[in-house]
Protein backbone atom coordinates (compact mmCIF):
# COMPACT_ATOMS: atom_id res chain seq x y z
CA UNK A 1 0.00 0.00 0.00
CA UNK A 2 1.34 3.40 -0.77
CA UNK A 3 0.29 6.65 0.99
CA UNK A 4 -0.92 9.72 -1.20
CA UNK A 5 -1.08 13.30 0.28
CA UNK A 6 -0.06 16.18 -1.08
CA UNK A 7 0.99 17.03 -4.76
CA UNK A 8 2.17 14.55 -6.13
CA UNK A 9 1.98 11.71 -4.45
CA UNK A 10 0.40 10.06 -7.20
CA UNK A 11 3.84 9.82 -9.42
CA UNK A 12 6.74 7.76 -8.50
CA UNK A 13 8.90 9.36 -5.80
CA UNK A 14 10.56 12.42 -6.13
CA UNK A 15 14.80 12.38 -6.81
CA UNK A 16 17.00 14.69 -4.76
CA UNK A 17 17.13 16.76 -7.68
CA UNK A 18 13.02 17.17 -8.15
CA UNK A 19 12.54 17.69 -4.72
CA UNK A 20 15.68 20.60 -5.61
CA UNK A 21 14.01 22.08 -8.15
CA UNK A 22 10.44 22.24 -6.35
CA UNK A 23 12.45 23.95 -3.17
CA UNK A 24 13.86 26.30 -5.41
CA UNK A 25 10.93 27.15 -7.74
CA UNK A 26 9.13 27.83 -4.73
CA UNK A 27 11.70 29.92 -3.09
CA UNK A 28 11.69 31.91 -6.21
CA UNK A 29 7.82 32.65 -5.44
CA UNK A 30 9.42 34.22 -1.72
CA UNK A 31 7.48 31.22 -0.42
CA UNK A 32 8.44 30.02 3.52
CA UNK A 33 9.37 26.20 3.35
CA UNK A 34 9.29 23.93 6.13
CA UNK A 35 10.12 20.02 6.64
CA UNK A 36 8.16 17.60 9.11
CA UNK A 37 7.98 13.88 9.87
CA UNK A 38 5.56 11.83 11.18
CA UNK A 39 5.15 7.81 11.50
CA UNK A 40 1.26 7.77 11.82
CA UNK A 41 0.06 9.24 8.14
CA UNK A 42 -3.24 8.90 8.76
CA UNK A 43 -5.40 10.49 6.27
CA UNK A 44 -7.03 12.99 9.35
CA UNK A 45 -3.10 13.44 10.70
CA UNK A 46 -2.67 16.53 9.15
CA UNK A 47 -0.59 18.47 12.18
CA UNK A 48 2.66 16.64 11.71
CA UNK A 49 6.11 16.88 13.91
CA UNK A 50 7.89 19.70 12.78
CA UNK A 51 11.73 19.50 11.75
CA UNK A 52 13.20 22.47 13.10
CA UNK A 53 11.58 26.03 12.78
CA UNK A 54 10.04 27.14 9.10
CA UNK A 55 13.17 28.20 6.68
CA UNK A 56 11.17 31.99 6.27
CA UNK A 57 13.74 34.46 5.17
CA UNK A 58 16.21 31.77 3.69
CA UNK A 59 16.56 31.93 -0.11
CA UNK A 60 19.39 29.01 -0.16
CA UNK A 61 17.34 25.51 -1.35
CA UNK A 62 20.61 23.48 -0.04
CA UNK A 63 20.14 24.75 3.65
CA UNK A 64 16.43 23.32 2.61
CA UNK A 65 18.10 20.18 1.11
CA UNK A 66 20.66 19.88 4.44
CA UNK A 67 17.83 19.91 6.71
CA UNK A 68 15.84 17.36 4.46
CA UNK A 69 18.55 14.75 4.87
CA UNK A 70 19.01 15.29 8.34
CA UNK A 71 15.19 14.66 9.20
CA UNK A 72 15.96 11.26 6.98
CA UNK A 73 19.18 10.06 8.79
CA UNK A 74 16.82 10.32 12.33
CA UNK A 75 13.89 9.14 11.22
CA UNK A 76 14.58 6.43 8.66
CA UNK A 77 11.15 4.76 9.59
CA UNK A 78 9.23 7.77 8.75
CA UNK A 79 7.39 9.95 6.44
CA UNK A 80 8.62 13.48 5.93
CA UNK A 81 6.71 16.26 4.04
CA UNK A 82 8.04 19.61 2.63
CA UNK A 83 5.14 22.33 2.72
CA UNK A 84 5.53 26.14 1.17
CA UNK A 85 3.57 28.75 3.04
CA UNK A 86 2.45 31.69 1.24
CA UNK A 87 2.18 35.05 3.31
CA UNK A 88 1.75 37.55 0.97
CA UNK A 89 -1.97 37.88 1.95
CA UNK A 90 -1.36 38.14 5.69
CA UNK A 91 -1.69 34.63 6.45
CA UNK A 92 0.39 31.50 6.57
CA UNK A 93 -1.71 29.42 4.21
CA UNK A 94 -0.10 26.54 2.60
CA UNK A 95 0.30 26.26 -1.18
CA UNK A 96 1.84 23.21 -1.62
CA UNK A 97 2.95 19.84 0.12
CA UNK A 98 4.62 17.37 -1.32
CA UNK A 99 6.23 13.72 -0.16
CA UNK A 100 9.88 14.19 0.27
CA UNK A 101 10.09 10.59 1.77
CA UNK A 102 8.76 7.41 2.83
CA UNK A 103 9.67 4.19 4.80
CA UNK A 104 10.85 1.16 2.61
CA UNK A 105 7.88 -0.77 3.60
CA UNK A 106 5.08 1.13 4.54
CA UNK A 107 2.54 -0.56 6.97
CA UNK A 108 -1.04 0.79 5.62
CA UNK A 109 -4.33 0.68 7.34
CA UNK A 110 -6.97 -1.54 8.62
CA UNK A 111 -10.73 -0.84 9.02
CA UNK A 112 -11.68 -1.59 12.57
CA UNK A 113 -15.41 -1.91 13.33
CA UNK A 114 -17.44 -1.66 16.76
CA UNK A 115 -20.69 -2.72 17.61
CA UNK A 116 -23.29 -0.29 19.38
CA UNK A 117 -26.88 -0.28 20.29
CA UNK A 118 -29.26 -2.48 18.22
CA UNK A 119 -27.77 -3.62 15.41
CA UNK A 120 -25.36 0.22 14.57
CA UNK A 121 -22.13 -0.45 13.04
CA UNK A 122 -19.31 2.27 13.85
CA UNK A 123 -16.17 2.05 12.06
CA UNK A 124 -12.53 3.99 12.46
CA UNK A 125 -9.85 3.52 10.22
CA UNK A 126 -6.61 2.34 12.35
CA UNK A 127 -2.68 2.94 11.47
CA UNK A 128 -0.83 -0.41 11.56
CA UNK A 129 2.31 1.77 12.84
CA UNK A 130 0.72 2.99 15.35
CA UNK A 131 -0.71 -0.78 16.62
CA UNK A 132 2.92 -1.98 16.53
CA UNK A 133 4.25 0.71 18.46
CA UNK A 134 1.74 2.47 20.71
CA UNK A 135 2.36 6.04 21.76
CA UNK A 136 4.53 5.65 24.90
CA UNK A 137 6.60 3.46 22.54
CA UNK A 138 7.10 5.35 19.48
CA UNK A 139 9.22 8.65 20.85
Amino acid sequence: MRITQGAFSFLPDLTDDQILKQVEYAMSKGLALSVEWTDDPHPRNCYWDMWGLPLFDCQDASALMYELNECRKLNPEGYIKIQAFDASLGTESCVLAFMASRPASEPGFYLARTEGVGRFQKYAISSYAVEAKPAGCRY
